[in-house]
């Protein structure tokens, strides 16, 4: 049965049923779609863990996205925060020689300084550029692909109305890069794109915003049911709801001297 013949109540129902552990969004497959960034995230952090000798994930989801590389370093460990993640990520790292530490995400990290030459991050929530400096070794690079502003404000615009521009531009990637300087690293690389985002029926985009929590904090299917209703009326009147998913990718060397 495609999505389109089945219920508004149906498809809420469901999508407020399903787990939204960890950071695989497969289930979305066929409801939704959004364009990758052109520089392949997966494939660069794979190739610069290929050449670490001791390297720190931060914040790995459910490690979904570590799990992927095609060889671990020496030394690999990955931080995270909430504990259904952790265990999810625990049992997919550990067979792949990775430890998970619970760690919340404010600084300090619970390492020593100069642990590491890679530290990577997809989609971190918050970045501590000065505790990354920190355990990163003379010459070390931290890595990361990063959710850019205003990054599907469509959707959230819907829900929440206009935000004021200090929130639209929150996540810029000069800040970025600012930050990281002011931590006394060297940004390296720094690339933004602006990317197209489909949902293509009510239970995706519920679905959605249950496990991206930050889009709109007090999501849930009952405190949003109207306007949900409301959206999935205009998504089967036109196909899809499209918003811009913003992405960048910073890299910064820590200097040898």
């Amino acid at each position: 049965m495609g999505e389109a013949s089945r219920t508004f109540d149906d498809l809420v129902a469901e999508a407020a049923a399903v787990s939204v552990a960890g950071w695989d969004f497969s289930w979305l497959d066929g409801r939704a779609t959004e364009e990758r960034p052109s520089w392949g995230y997966q494939r660069a952090m794979s190739g610069r863990l290929a050449r670490a000798s001791a390297a720190l994930d931060i914040q790995t989801g459910g490690g979904e996205v570590l799990a992927a590389a095609e060889k671990m370093p020496p030394v690999m460990v990955a931080t995270e925060s909430w504990p259904p993640n952790v265990a999810k990520a625990t049992a997919l790292l550990h067979p792949l020689g990775a430890v998970v530490v619970a760690d919340a995400d404010e600084p300090p990290l619970p390492f020593a300084d100069a642990a590491f030459d890679l530290v990577t991050s997809r989609h971190p929530v918050t970045v501590w550029w000065e505790d990354i400096a920190r355990v990163l070794r003379p010459g070390g690079t931290y890595f990361s692909q990063q959710v850019g502003p205003a990054s599907v404000f469509e959707l959230v615009e819907y829900f929440l109305g206009p935000q004021p521009e200090s929130v639209r531009r929150a996540r810029h990637p000069e800040d970025a890069r600012r930050d990281a300087e002011a931590a006394g690293l060297e940004v390296v690389d720094l690339r933004a794109e602006s990317l197209r985002t489909e949902f293509f029926d009510i239970g995706a985009v519920a679905y959605f915003l249950r496990k991206v929590i930050w889009m709109v904090p007090d999501f849930s299917v009952d405190r949003y049911r109207e306007r949900l209703r409301e959206l999935d009326e205009l998504i089967r009147r036109e196909g899809a709801f499209v918003a811009q998913t913003t992405r960048f990718l910073i890299e910064a060397r820590k200097p040898v001297a």
